[in-house]
């Protein structure tokens, strides 16, 4: 792990450190972001742009408090840059608060400048074939290290000033010594871990670290006294942490017009300088580059307000003042012997697998890239391209849902099924979704449950015939219960309530622009119910163009949008209903002959009502319990009169008939019990019928008379119809009233128009 942390649980996958980090050292996992510590450079970039401070600095202030509490002296080194850090205070305040909290000696890391002066000036001077870099910026040696191993030969030789100052006081202490280095750069945490300068410096402690640290311990510098540093008083060094002081601090002087030394700063131009010596581009003698904007005063670490100009002001300040209290300690006044200053370099670049054109074409595929022109570059996922972006998916370090365009369609699209599924929610809740049950012990019931047990669990098309109402929907909703598909969706379509164009819709989607109204792109049913199953009701009154359409998705489960050009496939199973005779529509011609024998695979033939009457009394019961719930009455039953009575009737309605006179008869119930009386006309008539027939010795003048009326009536019925041709608002005019009530009449008579139509009176 390196030296800057993810919190995880404050990471919401911004991707801000994505699109900042100059070397892309940033995974992207399921619920964060991480630093991939092998390809880090310590920049402090990703810090700086998380809003959400899940990345953060490792905490070093416990090993720094372990360490002051430990047997062995411990010496604080304030990196060049603390004048503009802390200056509303004196530097003599600074160092008394440093001792108050425990350390021995504190002293300037301008004098690990001051020790490399010589050797710097030997290097520039010295006859070279390669542009020499320098090597005091640990960004820049990391950068190098790990991504442009190619320039390791023209790093100098040398070690940062940190490391020097280090090695310089540990090497004049005559036991064992820790050495703390404060600084605003959180790169010389990496460096200090470096195999290569192991063991100068113990810990590196940020500015901000270290002012937690005195609150902590209550140290208010301001009112402090002033203490003398300890060790060597540097001289030039003090001006190194700012724009051109490197060269300054070191004596190296540089021709404006002929720019064998180049000095620059700054990530941009960093990085330019580090590609164009990579490429040959530029030769210069000697180039001194340091990643922080402004220099040493813009490292991470910073913690106060002030402007960059404001601190290079500071810097120049101090590096004039001629007041810096100095008491050199005895060990250290020798001029010599001078630490050990070299340092070798590893090429630390780890090389990432490089996908293939196909393996990006694919990566891309995925996020909806199919052509170049839908490739937006949009760099809202971090990468500058498209394609960089694949390839970082390829290599393992960002997801493919980091696509901003892609993931607000797939929003988009989600919205949608969201929409969709809550509208087949309220279809499901309009037909009462969730019913299976099928009621009745007769014999024909019986058959249907054991068909039902058979297809259910196959992936088989079943079609379900039957007279209306004989409850061909609630046997879907059973098979599509008893399949492996239970689990998904059921979507219940009924046929006869759209028209063409706008079932086609329904069923198959459209596209935007397909039609007046079709404001966008819509998902049609069978896509929503793709994995689980539908149900076509009354699928003998849909137009030979739908039927075409429907054939092609049985055969290929392939479905067309209205007005797309695209097909996409579906898995679903169809279970489809009719109450016509398909194999006279095939005669006929209004119904596909390929069809029909797409869909009778498995055919379920409904009995109607009237030929299983056993099932009446356990119907009764179910419905009427329906009826108290909906209608928040209580019914405690149904009186053997009425339940005589429906036996009698033929039901042409069907079970769908039998549920609606129910729940009007409760309704109309005064006792909460289901009487004769609430029943329609026709079953009182078919009672008194029935009644007369069976108890000669009960016959009255009343019911003789309802007996002769209704002979009567239905003779005058028919008659009409005769001399009309079968035509029944021709009979009603001839009959002298209102065709509604000459329907009703004929309904309750069970006599039919069509039979007379033809016939001469």
């Amino acid at each position: 792990m390196g030296p800057i942390k993810t919190v995880k649980e404050r990471c919401r996958k911004c991707y801000a450190c994505v699109r900042n980090c100059p070397v892309k050292a940033i995974r992207v996992k399921e619920d964060h972001a991480e630093v991939i510590y092998e390809r880090c450079i310590g920049c402090g970039k990703c810090i700086r742009v998380c809003s959400q401070q899940a990345k953060v600095i490792a905490d070093c202030m416990e090993e720094t408090r372990r360490l002051l509490a430990g047997p062995d002296p411990v010496v604080a080194v304030l990196g060049c840059s603390f004048p503009a850090f802390f200056n509303d205070i004196r530097p003599g305040q600074l160092v008394t608060g440093l001792k108050r909290l425990g350390f021995g000696e504190i002293h300037e890391g301008a004098s690990g400048v001051e020790l490399l002066r010589e050797e710097y000036a030997r290097l520039a001077a010295a006859p070279n074939d390669l542009p020499l870099i320098s090597t005091h910026c640990p960004t820049i040696v990391d950068l190098i290290e790990r991504h442009y191993p190619e320039l390791l030969r023209n790093l100098m030789g040398l070690v940062s000033p940190m490391v020097a100052v280090g090695r310089h006081i540990k090497g004049r202490h005559a036991g064992p010594v820790r050495v703390i280095y404060i600084s605003s750069c959180i790169a010389g945490k990496f460096e200090i871990e470096s195999e290569a300068v192991a063991g100068a410096i113990d810990v590196v402690l940020t500015y901000r670290e270290l002012n937690r640290m005195l609150k902590e311990e209550a140290v208010d510098m301001t009112r402090l006294g002033e203490t003398p540093f300890d060790g060597l008083a540097p001289k030039t060094g003090r001006i190194f942490p700012v724009a051109g002081g490197p060269f300054q601090a070191f004596g190296i002087s540089n021709d404006f017009f002929n720019p064998e030394f180049l000095a620059t700063e700054g990530e941009e131009n960093a990085l330019e300088v580090i590609k164009d010596l990579a490429a040959g581009r530029i030769t210069p003698r000697l180039v001194d580059v340091r990643f922080c904007s402004g220099g040493c005063i813009g490292g991470p670490g910073k913690n106060n307000r002030l402007t960059t100009f404001s601190k290079r002001n500071l810097i120049h300040r101090y590096y004039q003042s001629q007041d810096i209290p100095y008491q050199t300690a005895p060990h250290y006044l020798p001029a010599a012997p001078r630490p050990d200053l070299q340092r070798r370099f590893m090429n630390k670049a780890k090389r990432l697998k490089v996908p293939s054109g196909e393996s990006i074409r694919q990566i891309l595929q995925t996020t909806n890239k199919f052509v170049e022109r839908d490739e937006l570059n949009c760099g809202a996922c971090g990468y500058p391209t498209c394609r960089e972006h694949a390839v970082a998916v390829y290599q393992g370090l960002a997801e493919g849902e980091m696509c901003l365009p892609f993931s607000v369609k797939r929003l988009e699209e989600d919205r949608r099924n969201m929409a969709q599924k809550y509208d087949l929610a309220q279809r499901a809740l309009a037909h009462e979704y969730g019913e299976t049950a099928i009621i009745g012990q007769d014999l024909r019931t019986r058959e249907v449950l054991s068909l039902i047990r058979q297809v259910g669990p196959t992936p088989t098309t079943v079609l379900i015939r039957g007279e209306s109402g004989t409850g061909k929907e609630l046997t879907a909703r059973a098979i599509h219960e008893q399949s492996q598909r239970s689990d998904k969706t059921l979507v219940t379509v009924n046929c006869t309530t759209l028209t063409d164009s706008l079932l086609e819709s329904e069923l198959f989607g459209h596209k935007k622009g397909a039609f007046t109204g079709a404001v966008a792109d819509k998902k049609g049913l069978f896509e929503a119910a793709n994995g689980g199953t539908i149900f076509l009701d009354e699928i003998g009154d849909i137009t030979p163009k739908l039927q075409a359409e429907l054939l092609r998705v049985l055969d290929g489960g392939e479905i067309k949008p209205v007005g797309g050009t695209v097909t996409s496939k579906v898995d679903v199973r169809l279970i489809a209903a009719t109450n016509k005779n398909l194999e006279t529509g095939v005669k006929e011609g209004w119904f596909r002959e390929d069809l029909f024998y797409r869909l009778n695979v498995f055919t379920i033939t409904m009995p109607p009502l009237r030929s299983r009457m056993e099932s009446l009394g356990p119907l009764v019961d179910h419905f009427l319990a329906r009826a108290s719930k909906r209608i928040n009455k209580a019914i405690r039953g149904i009186d053997e009169r009425a339940i005589h009575a429906m036996l009698q009737y033929p039901w042409p309605g069907n079970i769908r008939e039998l549920q609606n006179i129910l729940e009007r008869a409760a309704v109309l119930s005064q006792d909460f019990v289901i009487r004769l009386e609430n029943l329609p006309v026709i079953f009182a008539e078919l009672a008194l019928g029935d009644q007369g027939e069976r108890d000669p010795g009960t016959v009255t003048f009343r019911n003789q008379r309802e007996k002769h009326l209704g002979q009567v009536e239905k003779g005058l019925l028919r008659r009409y119809l005769q001399e009309s041709g079968g035509n029944v608002s021709k009979a009603a005019r001839t009959a002298g009233i209102p065709r509604r009530t000459f329907y009703r009449l004929l309904a309750r008579y069970e006599i039919k128009g069509c039979d007379f139509q033809g016939e001469t009176p």
